[in-house]
Protein backbone atom coordinates (compact mmCIF):
# COMPACT_ATOMS: atom_id res chain seq x y z
CA UNK A 1 0.00 0.00 0.00
CA UNK A 2 1.44 3.31 -0.80
CA UNK A 3 1.77 5.87 1.70
CA UNK A 4 -0.55 8.85 1.65
CA UNK A 5 2.58 11.58 0.42
CA UNK A 6 3.23 8.80 -2.32
CA UNK A 7 -0.58 8.32 -3.17
CA UNK A 8 -2.38 9.82 -6.12
CA UNK A 9 -5.39 12.17 -6.13
CA UNK A 10 -7.50 9.22 -7.20
CA UNK A 11 -6.17 7.17 -4.86
CA UNK A 12 -6.24 9.63 -1.77
CA UNK A 13 -10.21 10.54 -2.79
CA UNK A 14 -10.90 7.00 -3.05
CA UNK A 15 -9.57 6.59 0.51
CA UNK A 16 -10.92 9.73 1.28
CA UNK A 17 -14.57 8.29 0.44
CA UNK A 18 -14.36 4.96 2.35
CA UNK A 19 -14.59 7.31 5.31
CA UNK A 20 -18.22 8.88 4.31
CA UNK A 21 -19.28 4.71 3.35
CA UNK A 22 -21.07 4.39 7.07
CA UNK A 23 -23.31 7.09 5.95
CA UNK A 24 -24.19 6.42 2.54
CA UNK A 25 -28.01 6.81 3.65
CA UNK A 26 -27.37 10.69 4.78
CA UNK A 27 -25.27 10.86 2.17
CA UNK A 28 -27.42 9.76 -0.55
CA UNK A 29 -30.21 12.03 1.13
CA UNK A 30 -28.03 15.00 0.32
CA UNK A 31 -26.93 13.76 -3.10
CA UNK A 32 -31.30 13.44 -3.20
CA UNK A 33 -31.83 16.46 -1.98
CA UNK A 34 -29.58 18.67 -4.37
CA UNK A 35 -30.60 16.57 -7.48
CA UNK A 36 -34.36 17.94 -7.01
CA UNK A 37 -33.07 21.35 -6.30
CA UNK A 38 -30.48 21.14 -8.66
CA UNK A 39 -33.70 19.94 -11.03
CA UNK A 40 -35.75 22.58 -10.87
CA UNK A 41 -33.46 25.42 -12.07
CA UNK A 42 -33.25 24.40 -15.63
CA UNK A 43 -37.37 24.67 -15.08
CA UNK A 44 -37.12 28.61 -14.89
CA UNK A 45 -35.43 29.42 -18.17
CA UNK A 46 -38.20 26.40 -19.34
CA UNK A 47 -40.96 28.44 -18.06
CA UNK A 48 -40.35 31.74 -20.02
CA UNK A 49 -41.31 30.48 -23.15
CA UNK A 50 -44.43 29.32 -22.57
CA UNK A 51 -44.93 32.10 -20.01
CA UNK A 52 -44.09 35.38 -22.06
CA UNK A 53 -45.39 33.83 -25.04
CA UNK A 54 -48.99 32.54 -23.95
CA UNK A 55 -49.36 36.06 -21.86
CA UNK A 56 -47.73 38.82 -24.38
CA UNK A 57 -48.25 37.13 -27.27
CA UNK A 58 -51.48 34.70 -27.33
CA UNK A 59 -53.14 36.24 -24.32
CA UNK A 60 -53.72 32.98 -22.82
CA UNK A 61 -55.78 33.35 -19.62
CA UNK A 62 -54.69 29.58 -18.56
CA UNK A 63 -51.34 30.28 -18.68
CA UNK A 64 -51.74 33.76 -16.74
CA UNK A 65 -53.66 32.26 -14.33
CA UNK A 66 -51.43 29.14 -13.46
CA UNK A 67 -47.91 30.68 -14.25
CA UNK A 68 -47.60 32.56 -10.91
CA UNK A 69 -48.69 29.53 -8.84
CA UNK A 70 -46.69 27.44 -10.87
CA UNK A 71 -43.74 29.73 -10.27
CA UNK A 72 -44.10 29.39 -6.43
CA UNK A 73 -44.57 25.74 -6.62
CA UNK A 74 -40.66 25.18 -8.25
CA UNK A 75 -39.20 27.74 -5.96
CA UNK A 76 -41.04 25.74 -2.39
CA UNK A 77 -39.99 22.55 -4.00
CA UNK A 78 -36.81 24.29 -4.98
CA UNK A 79 -35.97 25.64 -1.00
CA UNK A 80 -37.41 22.73 0.71
CA UNK A 81 -35.33 19.74 -0.89
CA UNK A 82 -32.13 22.18 -1.06
CA UNK A 83 -32.31 22.63 2.51
CA UNK A 84 -32.94 18.66 3.83
CA UNK A 85 -29.83 18.09 1.09
CA UNK A 86 -27.51 20.76 2.85
CA UNK A 87 -28.67 19.76 6.35
CA UNK A 88 -27.79 15.87 5.59
CA UNK A 89 -24.19 16.50 3.70
CA UNK A 90 -23.56 18.92 6.71
CA UNK A 91 -23.90 15.93 9.62
CA UNK A 92 -22.28 13.98 6.96
CA UNK A 93 -19.67 16.16 7.09
CA UNK A 94 -19.01 16.41 10.91
CA UNK A 95 -19.52 12.95 11.84
CA UNK A 96 -16.54 12.33 8.89
CA UNK A 97 -14.41 14.83 10.78
CA UNK A 98 -15.05 13.14 14.41
CA UNK A 99 -14.36 9.99 12.21
CA UNK A 100 -10.93 11.22 11.55
CA UNK A 101 -10.27 12.88 14.67
CA UNK A 102 -11.21 9.92 16.63
CA UNK A 103 -8.42 8.05 14.91
CA UNK A 104 -5.80 10.36 14.59
CA UNK A 105 -6.04 10.42 18.38
CA UNK A 106 -6.40 6.71 18.86
CA UNK A 107 -2.85 6.37 16.54
CA UNK A 108 -1.21 8.92 18.82
CA UNK A 109 -2.19 6.22 21.53
CA UNK A 110 -0.45 3.98 19.89
CA UNK A 111 2.76 5.47 18.21
CA UNK A 112 6.04 4.48 19.89
CA UNK A 113 8.12 7.05 22.03
CA UNK A 114 10.48 7.21 19.12
CA UNK A 115 7.86 9.06 17.04
CA UNK A 116 7.21 11.96 19.77
CA UNK A 117 10.91 12.28 20.14
CA UNK A 118 10.99 13.25 16.14
CA UNK A 119 7.90 15.02 16.14
CA UNK A 120 7.30 18.59 17.53
CA UNK A 121 3.62 18.60 19.71
CA UNK A 122 2.31 22.13 17.78
CA UNK A 123 2.40 19.79 14.72
CA UNK A 124 1.01 17.30 15.81
CA UNK A 125 -2.30 19.19 17.39
CA UNK A 126 -2.45 21.49 14.48
CA UNK A 127 -3.00 17.91 12.27
CA UNK A 128 -6.10 17.09 14.83
CA UNK A 129 -7.58 20.63 15.03
CA UNK A 130 -6.62 22.05 11.43
CA UNK A 131 -5.93 19.72 8.93
CA UNK A 132 -8.54 17.44 9.49
CA UNK A 133 -11.37 20.00 9.06
CA UNK A 134 -10.28 20.39 5.53
CA UNK A 135 -10.62 17.75 4.95
CA UNK A 136 -14.39 17.79 4.94
CA UNK A 137 -14.94 20.06 2.11
CA UNK A 138 -13.07 17.63 -0.97
CA UNK A 139 -14.98 14.67 0.88
CA UNK A 140 -18.75 15.70 1.31
CA UNK A 141 -19.57 19.56 0.09
CA UNK A 142 -17.42 19.38 -3.75
CA UNK A 143 -19.37 16.30 -4.39
CA UNK A 144 -22.54 17.89 -3.87
CA UNK A 145 -21.84 21.08 -5.80
CA UNK A 146 -20.30 18.76 -8.74
CA UNK A 147 -23.86 16.40 -8.74
CA UNK A 148 -26.06 19.90 -8.04
CA UNK A 149 -24.17 21.79 -10.77
CA UNK A 150 -23.74 18.97 -13.44
CA UNK A 151 -27.38 18.32 -13.53
CA UNK A 152 -28.09 22.14 -13.39
CA UNK A 153 -25.77 22.54 -16.46
CA UNK A 154 -26.87 19.44 -18.27
CA UNK A 155 -30.54 20.47 -17.97
CA UNK A 156 -29.53 24.49 -19.64
CA UNK A 157 -27.59 22.91 -22.31
CA UNK A 158 -30.53 20.19 -23.00
CA UNK A 159 -33.17 22.94 -22.59
CA UNK A 160 -30.50 25.34 -25.10
CA UNK A 161 -29.75 22.55 -27.77
CA UNK A 162 -34.17 22.15 -27.87
CA UNK A 163 -34.34 26.33 -28.44
CA UNK A 164 -31.11 26.53 -31.12
CA UNK A 165 -28.44 23.36 -31.23
CA UNK A 166 -26.12 25.43 -33.42
CA UNK A 167 -25.66 28.22 -30.90
CA UNK A 168 -25.38 25.96 -28.25
CA UNK A 169 -22.13 24.38 -30.05
CA UNK A 170 -21.02 27.67 -30.15
CA UNK A 171 -20.80 27.72 -26.24
CA UNK A 172 -19.13 24.43 -25.96
CA UNK A 173 -15.83 25.93 -26.90
CA UNK A 174 -14.77 26.67 -23.97
CA UNK A 175 -14.70 23.80 -22.35
CA UNK A 176 -11.31 22.59 -23.69
CA UNK A 177 -9.78 26.61 -22.86
CA UNK A 178 -11.17 26.16 -19.31
CA UNK A 179 -10.17 22.64 -18.93
CA UNK A 180 -6.30 24.10 -19.12
CA UNK A 181 -6.96 26.93 -16.69
CA UNK A 182 -7.71 24.59 -14.09
CA UNK A 183 -4.98 22.23 -14.83
CA UNK A 184 -2.20 24.82 -14.86
CA UNK A 185 -3.44 26.21 -11.24
CA UNK A 186 -4.00 22.79 -9.93
CA UNK A 187 -0.84 22.01 -8.97
CA UNK A 188 -0.01 25.35 -7.16
CA UNK A 189 -2.86 24.94 -5.25
CA UNK A 190 -1.87 21.79 -3.47
CA UNK A 191 1.69 22.75 -3.22
CA UNK A 192 0.19 26.25 -1.47
CA UNK A 193 -2.16 24.21 0.60
CA UNK A 194 0.14 21.63 1.91
CA UNK A 195 2.77 24.48 2.60
CA UNK A 196 -0.01 26.13 5.00
CA UNK A 197 -0.74 23.48 6.82
CA UNK A 198 2.95 22.62 7.26
CA UNK A 199 3.06 26.56 8.86
CA UNK A 200 -0.26 26.26 11.01
CA UNK A 201 1.62 23.25 12.36
CA UNK A 202 4.67 25.71 13.75
CA UNK A 203 2.16 28.37 14.56
CA UNK A 204 0.75 25.82 17.48
CA UNK A 205 4.30 24.71 18.00
CA UNK A 206 4.98 28.24 19.36
CA UNK A 207 1.74 28.92 20.73
CA UNK A 208 2.10 25.74 22.96
CA UNK A 209 6.00 26.41 23.77
CA UNK A 210 5.00 30.07 25.24
CA UNK A 211 1.93 29.14 27.02
CA UNK A 212 3.95 26.20 28.70
CA UNK A 213 7.11 27.91 29.29
CA UNK A 214 5.12 31.44 30.29
CA UNK A 215 7.01 31.69 33.69
CA UNK A 216 10.47 31.00 31.82
CA UNK A 217 9.63 33.99 28.78
CA UNK A 218 8.51 36.35 31.65
CA UNK A 219 11.57 35.82 34.36
CA UNK A 220 14.12 35.98 31.19
CA UNK A 221 12.39 38.55 29.11
CA UNK A 222 11.56 36.68 26.29
CA UNK A 223 8.16 38.07 25.41
CA UNK A 224 10.01 40.19 22.37
CA UNK A 225 11.70 37.55 21.12
CA UNK A 226 8.40 34.44 21.22
CA UNK A 227 6.60 37.65 19.25
CA UNK A 228 8.91 37.95 16.49
CA UNK A 229 8.46 33.98 16.75
CA UNK A 230 5.17 34.12 16.32
CA UNK A 231 4.82 36.72 13.81
CA UNK A 232 6.93 35.30 11.33
CA UNK A 233 5.33 32.01 11.67
CA UNK A 234 1.95 33.91 11.19
CA UNK A 235 3.40 35.99 7.81
CA UNK A 236 4.17 32.26 6.73
CA UNK A 237 1.12 31.15 7.14
CA UNK A 238 0.01 34.79 5.30
CA UNK A 239 1.89 34.35 2.59
CA UNK A 240 0.81 30.92 1.33
CA UNK A 241 -2.95 31.66 2.09
CA UNK A 242 -1.81 34.58 -0.14
CA UNK A 243 -0.38 31.82 -2.73
CA UNK A 244 -3.57 29.66 -2.26
CA UNK A 245 -5.67 33.32 -2.84
CA UNK A 246 -4.02 34.62 -5.92
CA UNK A 247 -4.43 31.06 -7.53
CA UNK A 248 -7.87 30.73 -6.57
CA UNK A 249 -8.79 34.07 -7.49
CA UNK A 250 -7.55 33.95 -10.54
CA UNK A 251 -9.05 30.92 -11.46
CA UNK A 252 -12.20 32.17 -11.25
CA UNK A 253 -12.13 35.35 -13.92
CA UNK A 254 -10.30 33.99 -16.30
CA UNK A 255 -13.13 31.15 -16.79
CA UNK A 256 -15.41 34.04 -16.60
CA UNK A 257 -14.24 35.94 -19.33
CA UNK A 258 -13.97 33.02 -21.21
CA UNK A 259 -17.46 31.91 -20.89
CA UNK A 260 -18.39 35.57 -21.33
CA UNK A 261 -16.83 36.04 -24.85
CA UNK A 262 -18.25 33.01 -25.90
CA UNK A 263 -22.02 34.61 -23.97
CA UNK A 264 -21.12 37.74 -26.12
CA UNK A 265 -21.10 35.90 -29.51
CA UNK A 266 -24.10 33.64 -29.02
CA UNK A 267 -26.31 36.35 -27.55
CA UNK A 268 -25.18 38.38 -30.83
CA UNK A 269 -25.93 35.78 -32.87
CA UNK A 270 -29.23 35.25 -31.18
CA UNK A 271 -30.33 38.69 -31.76
CA UNK A 272 -29.99 38.35 -35.45
CA UNK A 273 -32.12 35.45 -35.64
CA UNK A 274 -34.72 37.00 -33.45
CA UNK A 275 -34.99 40.04 -35.67
CA UNK A 276 -34.96 37.33 -38.79
CA UNK A 277 -38.45 36.29 -37.11
CA UNK A 278 -36.65 32.73 -37.09
CA UNK A 279 -37.33 33.13 -32.70
CA UNK A 280 -40.27 34.15 -30.64
CA UNK A 281 -39.95 36.61 -28.10
CA UNK A 282 -40.12 34.15 -25.21
CA UNK A 283 -38.21 31.82 -27.31
CA UNK A 284 -34.89 34.60 -27.42
CA UNK A 285 -35.86 35.58 -23.87
CA UNK A 286 -35.71 31.80 -22.23
CA UNK A 287 -32.69 31.36 -24.55
CA UNK A 288 -30.33 34.34 -23.19
CA UNK A 289 -32.03 33.59 -19.64
CA UNK A 290 -30.42 29.51 -19.70
CA UNK A 291 -27.02 31.19 -20.92
CA UNK A 292 -27.09 33.47 -18.06
CA UNK A 293 -27.56 31.25 -16.18
CA UNK A 294 -24.99 28.56 -17.14
CA UNK A 295 -22.52 31.55 -15.52
CA UNK A 296 -23.42 30.64 -11.97
CA UNK A 297 -22.57 26.80 -12.08
CA UNK A 298 -19.54 27.16 -14.19
CA UNK A 299 -18.39 29.50 -11.58
CA UNK A 300 -18.71 26.78 -8.96
CA UNK A 301 -17.56 23.87 -10.71
CA UNK A 302 -13.95 25.84 -11.65
CA UNK A 303 -14.05 27.31 -7.95
CA UNK A 304 -14.76 23.51 -5.86
CA UNK A 305 -10.95 22.29 -7.91
CA UNK A 306 -9.72 25.28 -4.89
CA UNK A 307 -11.45 23.25 -2.11
CA UNK A 308 -10.19 19.48 -3.81
CA UNK A 309 -6.82 20.23 -3.85
CA UNK A 310 -7.00 21.89 -0.17
CA UNK A 311 -8.84 18.54 0.72
CA UNK A 312 -6.11 16.40 -0.74
CA UNK A 313 -3.36 18.28 0.74
CA UNK A 314 -5.06 17.61 3.83
CA UNK A 315 -5.37 14.29 3.40
CA UNK A 316 -1.96 13.88 2.89
CA UNK A 317 -1.45 14.98 6.40
CA UNK A 318 -3.98 13.41 7.92
CA UNK A 319 -3.46 9.63 6.19
CA UNK A 320 0.39 10.41 6.82
CA UNK A 321 -0.63 10.06 10.52
CA UNK A 322 -2.69 7.39 10.60
CA UNK A 323 -0.27 4.93 8.36
CA UNK A 324 2.62 5.60 10.82
CA UNK A 325 3.22 1.91 12.35
CA UNK A 326 2.15 1.51 15.97
CA UNK A 327 4.29 0.05 18.29
CA UNK A 328 5.67 -3.23 17.79
CA UNK A 329 2.75 -5.45 20.06
CA UNK A 330 3.94 -8.79 18.42
CA UNK A 331 3.74 -10.86 22.07
CA UNK A 332 1.39 -13.53 22.74
CA UNK A 333 1.91 -14.25 26.14
CA UNK A 334 -0.38 -12.61 29.00
CA UNK A 335 0.90 -13.22 32.53
CA UNK A 336 -1.45 -11.83 35.35
CA UNK A 337 0.84 -10.38 38.32
CA UNK A 338 4.50 -10.92 37.84
CA UNK A 339 6.86 -12.05 40.35
CA UNK A 340 9.39 -9.39 39.54
CA UNK A 341 12.83 -11.55 38.58
CA UNK A 342 14.15 -8.88 35.87
CA UNK A 343 17.16 -9.82 33.96
CA UNK A 344 19.06 -7.92 31.32
CA UNK A 345 21.38 -10.42 28.48
CA UNK A 346 23.47 -8.63 26.73
CA UNK A 347 21.53 -6.16 25.71
CA UNK A 348 22.97 -3.11 23.56
CA UNK A 349 21.00 0.00 22.27
CA UNK A 350 21.76 2.53 19.65
CA UNK A 351 19.96 5.55 17.98
CA UNK A 352 18.34 5.17 14.62
CA UNK A 353 19.93 8.78 13.76
CA UNK A 354 23.27 7.92 14.00
CA UNK A 355 25.27 4.61 14.75
CA UNK A 356 26.24 6.25 18.49
CA UNK A 357 25.63 3.37 21.43
CA UNK A 358 23.51 4.07 24.05
CA UNK A 359 24.33 0.85 26.00
CA UNK A 360 26.70 -1.28 25.21
CA UNK A 361 26.31 -5.28 26.06
CA UNK A 362 24.35 -4.80 29.96
CA UNK A 363 24.06 -7.75 32.01
CA UNK A 364 22.39 -7.40 34.97
CA UNK A 365 20.23 -9.96 36.83
CA UNK A 366 18.03 -8.56 39.53
CA UNK A 367 16.09 -10.99 41.47
CA UNK A 368 12.21 -10.36 42.90
CA UNK A 369 11.86 -7.63 45.45
CA UNK A 370 15.49 -6.41 45.16
CA UNK A 371 15.98 -2.15 44.79
CA UNK A 372 18.70 -1.68 42.28
CA UNK A 373 20.18 2.01 42.01
CA UNK A 374 21.31 3.33 38.23
CA UNK A 375 24.06 5.81 38.86
CA UNK A 376 26.35 7.71 36.59
CA UNK A 377 26.89 10.83 34.98
CA UNK A 378 24.32 13.12 32.45
CA UNK A 379 24.11 10.56 29.25
CA UNK A 380 25.41 6.98 30.63
CA UNK A 381 22.53 5.17 29.67
CA UNK A 382 20.88 4.98 33.12
CA UNK A 383 17.50 6.11 31.94
CA UNK A 384 17.51 4.98 28.38
CA UNK A 385 17.98 1.75 30.37
CA UNK A 386 15.35 2.11 32.57
CA UNK A 387 13.26 2.89 29.33
CA UNK A 388 13.51 -0.53 28.02
CA UNK A 389 12.07 -2.15 31.10
CA UNK A 390 8.53 -1.28 29.99
CA UNK A 391 9.33 -1.62 25.95
CA UNK A 392 9.09 2.34 25.51
CA UNK A 393 12.15 0.88 23.85
CA UNK A 394 13.52 -2.05 22.09
CA UNK A 395 17.06 -3.23 21.85
CA UNK A 396 19.06 -3.81 19.21
CA UNK A 397 20.65 -6.78 20.60
CA UNK A 398 20.08 -8.85 23.31
CA UNK A 399 16.95 -9.96 25.51
CA UNK A 400 15.33 -8.67 28.73
CA UNK A 401 13.49 -11.20 30.90
CA UNK A 402 10.98 -10.84 33.36
CA UNK A 403 10.27 -14.09 35.31
CA UNK A 404 12.38 -15.94 32.41
CA UNK A 405 9.55 -14.56 29.35
CA UNK A 406 11.27 -12.36 27.17
CA UNK A 407 9.72 -8.83 26.79
CA UNK A 408 9.24 -9.51 23.52
CA UNK A 409 7.02 -12.43 24.10
CA UNK A 410 4.76 -10.91 26.34
CA UNK A 411 1.92 -8.56 24.92
CA UNK A 412 2.29 -4.40 25.96
CA UNK A 413 -0.64 -4.61 28.38
CA UNK A 414 0.20 -7.27 30.35
CA UNK A 415 3.79 -6.08 30.39
CA UNK A 416 2.94 -3.06 31.02
CA UNK A 417 0.53 -3.86 34.15
CA UNK A 418 3.17 -5.12 35.87
CA UNK A 419 5.03 -1.53 35.88
CA UNK A 420 4.54 1.29 38.01
CA UNK A 421 6.43 4.57 37.10
CA UNK A 422 6.97 7.57 39.59
CA UNK A 423 9.43 10.37 37.51
CA UNK A 424 10.70 13.60 38.47
CA UNK A 425 8.39 15.14 35.96
CA UNK A 426 5.17 13.93 37.48
CA UNK A 427 2.49 13.97 35.10
CA UNK A 428 -0.96 15.15 36.64
CA UNK A 429 -4.07 15.41 34.47
CA UNK A 430 -6.68 18.67 34.92
CA UNK A 431 -8.98 16.60 36.56
CA UNK A 432 -9.47 15.69 40.71
CA UNK A 433 -7.27 14.03 43.17
CA UNK A 434 -9.65 11.15 43.11
CA UNK A 435 -9.49 10.30 39.45
CA UNK A 436 -5.66 11.35 38.70
CA UNK A 437 -4.68 8.55 41.97
CA UNK A 438 -7.29 5.82 40.06
CA UNK A 439 -6.26 6.57 36.91
CA UNK A 440 -5.97 3.35 34.51
CA UNK A 441 -7.87 1.71 36.85
CA UNK A 442 -10.12 -0.58 34.86
CA UNK A 443 -12.59 -0.34 37.34
CA UNK A 444 -14.51 1.73 40.08
CA UNK A 445 -12.43 2.38 42.72
CA UNK A 446 -13.55 2.86 46.23
CA UNK A 447 -13.08 5.58 48.14
CA UNK A 448 -11.64 3.44 51.30
CA UNK A 449 -9.06 2.23 48.82
CA UNK A 450 -8.21 5.81 46.98
CA UNK A 451 -7.93 7.06 51.08
CA UNK A 452 -5.34 4.07 51.89
CA UNK A 453 -3.12 4.88 48.45
CA UNK A 454 -2.83 8.41 49.55
CA UNK A 455 -2.38 7.62 53.37
CA UNK A 456 0.26 5.30 52.65
CA UNK A 457 2.11 8.02 50.41
CA UNK A 458 1.82 10.33 52.94
CA UNK A 459 -0.76 12.64 50.50
CA UNK A 460 -3.49 12.61 53.14
CA UNK A 461 -2.22 15.17 55.68
CA UNK A 462 -2.55 17.74 52.66
CA UNK A 463 -5.92 16.70 50.59
CA UNK A 464 -7.24 16.63 54.32
CA UNK A 465 -6.51 20.64 54.50
CA UNK A 466 -8.06 21.23 50.79
CA UNK A 467 -11.62 22.30 50.73
CA UNK A 468 -12.99 19.42 48.01
CA UNK A 469 -10.81 17.08 49.69
CA UNK A 470 -10.11 14.27 47.19
CA UNK A 471 -12.66 16.37 44.87
CA UNK A 472 -10.17 19.06 44.39
CA UNK A 473 -9.17 19.68 41.01
CA UNK A 474 -5.09 20.21 40.34
CA UNK A 475 -5.33 22.37 37.08
CA UNK A 476 -3.56 21.76 34.33
CA UNK A 477 -0.07 19.59 35.17
CA UNK A 478 -1.44 19.59 38.73
CA UNK A 479 -0.15 23.37 38.99
CA UNK A 480 -2.43 24.04 41.89
CA UNK A 481 -0.45 21.90 44.33
CA UNK A 482 3.56 22.10 45.32
CA UNK A 483 6.45 20.00 43.77
CA UNK A 484 6.14 17.57 46.85
CA UNK A 485 2.35 17.01 46.90
CA UNK A 486 2.43 16.55 43.10
CA UNK A 487 5.06 13.82 43.59
CA UNK A 488 3.09 12.06 46.33
CA UNK A 489 -0.28 12.02 44.11
CA UNK A 490 2.14 10.30 41.51
CA UNK A 491 3.28 8.01 44.16
CA UNK A 492 -0.32 6.95 45.68
CA UNK A 493 -1.10 6.44 42.09
CA UNK A 494 1.24 3.65 42.07
CA UNK A 495 0.60 2.10 45.17
CA UNK A 496 -3.04 2.04 44.20
CA UNK A 497 -1.94 0.26 40.80
CA UNK A 498 0.38 -2.48 42.62
CA UNK A 499 2.77 -3.12 40.29
CA UNK A 500 5.06 -5.56 41.12
CA UNK A 501 7.84 -3.93 39.14
CA UNK A 502 8.53 -0.22 40.17
CA UNK A 503 10.69 2.73 38.21
CA UNK A 504 11.43 5.41 40.24
CA UNK A 505 13.07 8.49 37.70
CA UNK A 506 14.72 10.87 39.71
CA UNK A 507 11.94 11.01 41.87
CA UNK A 508 12.96 12.95 44.94
CA UNK A 509 14.75 15.79 42.57
CA UNK A 510 14.27 20.01 42.65
CA UNK A 511 12.47 19.01 46.21
CA UNK A 512 12.92 21.21 49.33
CA UNK A 513 14.21 19.32 52.43
CA UNK A 514 10.44 19.10 53.64
CA UNK A 515 8.97 17.53 50.62
CA UNK A 516 12.02 15.21 50.18
CA UNK A 517 11.69 13.92 53.60
CA UNK A 518 7.40 13.06 52.70
CA UNK A 519 8.35 11.71 49.43
CA UNK A 520 11.27 9.87 50.40
CA UNK A 521 9.26 8.03 53.12
CA UNK A 522 6.10 7.49 50.86
CA UNK A 523 8.95 5.88 48.38
CA UNK A 524 10.03 3.34 51.45
CA UNK A 525 6.46 2.51 51.01
CA UNK A 526 5.98 1.99 47.76
CA UNK A 527 9.32 0.12 47.22
CA UNK A 528 8.49 -2.93 49.83
CA UNK A 529 7.97 -6.20 48.18
CA UNK A 530 8.65 -4.53 44.67
CA UNK A 531 11.49 -5.12 42.10
CA UNK A 532 12.42 -1.30 41.78
CA UNK A 533 14.68 0.28 39.80
CA UNK A 534 16.25 3.64 41.16
CA UNK A 535 17.97 6.26 39.04
CA UNK A 536 19.06 9.49 40.97
CA UNK A 537 21.50 12.12 40.58
CA UNK A 538 21.58 12.70 44.68
CA UNK A 539 23.61 9.55 45.81
CA UNK A 540 22.69 10.02 49.21
CA UNK A 541 18.62 8.97 48.58
CA UNK A 542 20.13 5.44 47.60
CA UNK A 543 22.47 4.40 50.25
CA UNK A 544 20.13 2.07 51.26
CA UNK A 545 19.76 0.66 47.69
CA UNK A 546 20.01 -3.63 47.89
CA UNK A 547 22.95 -2.79 44.75
CA UNK A 548 24.28 0.26 43.09
CA UNK A 549 24.62 0.19 39.53
CA UNK A 550 27.15 2.27 37.93
CA UNK A 551 27.25 3.05 34.49
CA UNK A 552 29.63 5.09 32.40
CA UNK A 553 28.92 5.65 28.36
CA UNK A 554 26.37 3.50 28.47
CA UNK A 555 28.70 0.52 30.27
CA UNK A 556 28.22 -1.10 33.28
CA UNK A 557 31.56 -0.24 35.53
CA UNK A 558 30.81 -1.28 38.73
CA UNK A 559 27.78 -3.04 40.99
CA UNK A 560 27.97 -3.21 44.63
CA UNK A 561 26.39 -1.99 47.84
CA UNK A 562 27.24 1.51 48.76
CA UNK A 563 29.56 0.32 51.31
CA UNK A 564 31.02 -2.20 49.28
CA UNK A 565 31.99 0.94 46.24
CA UNK A 566 33.05 3.18 48.64
CA UNK A 567 35.65 1.19 49.51
CA UNK A 568 36.37 -0.07 46.56
CA UNK A 569 37.39 3.72 45.92
CA UNK A 570 36.28 3.61 42.06
CA UNK A 571 34.10 6.05 39.88
CA UNK A 572 31.16 5.76 42.24
CA UNK A 573 33.61 6.83 45.48
CA UNK A 574 34.48 9.77 43.37
CA UNK A 575 30.98 10.54 41.78
CA UNK A 576 30.17 10.27 45.81
CA UNK A 577 33.43 12.57 47.15
CA UNK A 578 32.52 15.14 44.37
CA UNK A 579 28.64 15.15 45.48
CA UNK A 580 30.10 15.31 48.93
CA UNK A 581 32.10 18.32 48.57
CA UNK A 582 29.43 20.24 46.51
CA UNK A 583 26.99 20.21 49.33
CA UNK A 584 29.63 21.19 51.57
CA UNK A 585 30.52 23.60 50.00
CA UNK A 586 27.09 24.98 49.37
CA UNK A 587 25.95 24.43 53.44
CA UNK A 588 29.09 26.76 53.95
CA UNK A 589 27.54 29.13 51.42
CA UNK A 590 24.25 29.12 53.22
CA UNK A 591 23.45 31.19 55.94
CA UNK A 592 22.39 29.56 59.74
Amino acid sequence: MATALHMTSFQLYARLLGYVKPYWRAFAASIFGMAVSAATEPLLPMMLKPFLDGTFVHKDDAVMRWAPALILLVFFVRGVSGFLGSYAIHWVGNKLVMDLRNEMFAKLMSLPTRFYDDHATGALISKITYDVTQVTAAATSVLTIVVRDSIIIIGLLGWLFYLDWKLTLISLVVTPIVAVVIYIINNRLRTSSRDTQLAMGSITQVIEESVTAHKVVKLFGGQQYEQERFHGEVNWVRRHMMKQAVAALANVPIVQMVAAIALSLIIYLAIGRAQSDTSTVGGFLSFVAAMLMLTAPLKRLTSVNEFIQRGLAASESVFDLIDTPSEIDKGTVTIELAKGNLAFEHVSLSYQSDDRMALHDICLDIPAGQSVALVGASGSGKSTMANLVPRFYLPSSGRITLDGHDLSELTLASLRANIALVSQEVVLFNDTIAANITYGQMRAVPEAEIIAAAQAAHAMEFIRELPEGLNTLVGEKGVRLSGGQRQRIAIARAILKNAPVLILDEATSALDSESERHVQAALETLMQGRTTLVIAHRLSTIEKADRIVVLQKGRIVETGTHYELLDRNGVYAQLHHIQFERQGAEQEKSPN
